[in-house]
């Protein structure tokens, strides 16, 4: 049930007063509810109860995330070794809890999850305008893991009929989403893909002959020229949504596509992954994530993602911190000056230049570094200083590092096979 609250926001349920909170009255309601599960955990979780102490944190005292920065950022790897010493859920659950359901994924990790009274994914679907009403085909795995069921969780808290194709084979897809009358999606973009050429293959016109207008994407990422293949090409209104198995959803799109707001069930930290302290604003680093839970106590779970948070107003009335999507993974990254770039930045960033090629390459100077990009283009424009102009102000915006030199190259001389970042850098 919609209803109108104060200021004119309309909410329910799935879109609430917390998405309208300013920032200190999130700041306070999240410190409230980290103070409050760090406490209970230490009643409940010998183990956390030891990494509390060691570093001499008062659960009581916590007024906000600064006051857990001195906790460890635990890997996934981490966790698993943790299980293996102490099965299952690595000494960090509460063994009194009654647990709904167990997922399992890869490593063995088990995941004890919340009820289905969890809001899991609802706010994302929200926030893709599914409604009651609409028909969505589920492809997720229904299996061990947990995407299947807690999407299918989300998608009929916000009242959607749900077909549970999992990962049948696409042309039994096809055969659903005509008879059934889907008129929404969710699973990765490539699936869907391979999804629409399948009903090319059998003889339809996929904008004509079926209802699918929405999608939701999670797990893969949606590359910028497959977006515009959906959106242009299929007539498809889509969203990325973004969260890990141990923690649940962590952001998602809204119609202004904008950026990834932060749910308000989790905490998110950008951090340096070599010390686990807070970036400095805008810059790249490690999503870490807490999601505030009374029964699993996994605090500052590092996802081993690297992006940065934007806190620009957004056209929707949201007021939450938004990630700007996912630049690749800790280990792609190279740190300049103190800051990451990425290989999918600069895939970005080249999109942008149609027909050029360009390499970035880290070197030292004085003990100092120098970033350099090697631009290669068929034809080297007359007025190359706007372009060079034009691209080290969207360099800078896209990386937050700026170009210390711009090399033209001659064509030929980039191949597909080189490396995208050369770091030559020697640490002695």
């Amino acid at each position: 049930m919609i209803r109108t609250k104060k200021k004119g926001a309309i909410v329910n349920e799935h879109y609430d007063e917390h998405e309208h909170a300013s920032a200190a009255e999130r700041a306070e309601r999240q410190a409230g509810q980290l103070r409050e599960m760090i406490m209970r955990g230490c009643e409940k979780s010998r183990r956390l109860k030891a990494i509390i102490d060691e570093r001499g944190i008062v659960p009581s005292d916590i007024r906000s995330v600064a006051d857990i920065e001195n906790l460890p950022v635990i890997s996934r790897e981490e966790l698993v070794e943790m299980q293996i010493a102490e099965p299952p859920y690595g000494g960090l659950a509460d063994p009194s809890s009654e647990i709904d359901r167990i997922f399992i994924s890869p490593g063995p990790v088990y995941e004890p999850h919340l009820s289905e009274r969890d809001p899991l994914w609802a706010r994302a679907f929200f926030a893709a305008g599914i409604r009651r009403g609409d028909v969505v085909l589920n492809a997720f795995s229904y299996h061990m893991v947990a995407a299947g069921l807690t999407f299918h969780g989300g998608l009929r808290r916000v009242g959607a009929t749900v077909v549970p194709s999992g990962t049948s084979g696409s042309q039994i897809q096809v055969q659903l989403i005509r008879d059934l009358r889907v008129s929404a999606y969710a699973g990765t973009p490539s699936f869907l893909l391979a999804i629409i050429k399948k009903a090319e293959e059998m003889g339809h016109d996929f904008r004509r002959d079926f209802r699918l207008r929405r999608a939701c994407f999670a797990a893969e990422p949606l590359a910028p020229a497959l977006r515009r293949t959906f959106e242009e090409d299929y007539d498809l209104d889509t969203y990325q949504m973004y969260g890990a198995t141990e923690v649940g959803d962590c952001a998602f799109e809204c119609s202004a596509k904008a950026g990834w707001h932060i749910c308000e069930e989790v905490l998110v930290e950008i951090v340096d992954p070599l010390t686990g302290k807070k970036t400095a604003p805008g810059a790249l680093g490690e999503v870490v994530v807490t999601r505030f839970n009374p029964i699993f106590f996994l605090l500052r779970f590092g996802t081993g993602d690297l992006s940065r948070i934007s806190e620009a107003p957004c056209p929707c009335g949201r007021t939450s911190s938004r990630l700007d999507g996912i630049a690749g993974r800790i280990g792609e990254a190279v740190k300049v000056r103190g800051l990451f770039v990425a290989p999918s930045q600069l895939r970005r960033i080249a999109e942008r230049y149609e027909g050029v090629r360009f390499q970035v390459v880290v070197s030292r100077s004085a003990h100092e570094d120098v970033l350099t990009v090697r631009m290669e283009m068929k034809e080297i424009p007359a007025d190359k200083g706007i372009l060079e102009e034009d691209f080290r102000r969207y360099f800078k915006e896209a990386c937050t590092v700026s170009v210390d030199r711009l090399e033209f190259l001659a064509p030929g001389t980039l191949g597909d096979k080189d490396k995208v970042i050369i770091d030559e850098r020697i640490w002695t």
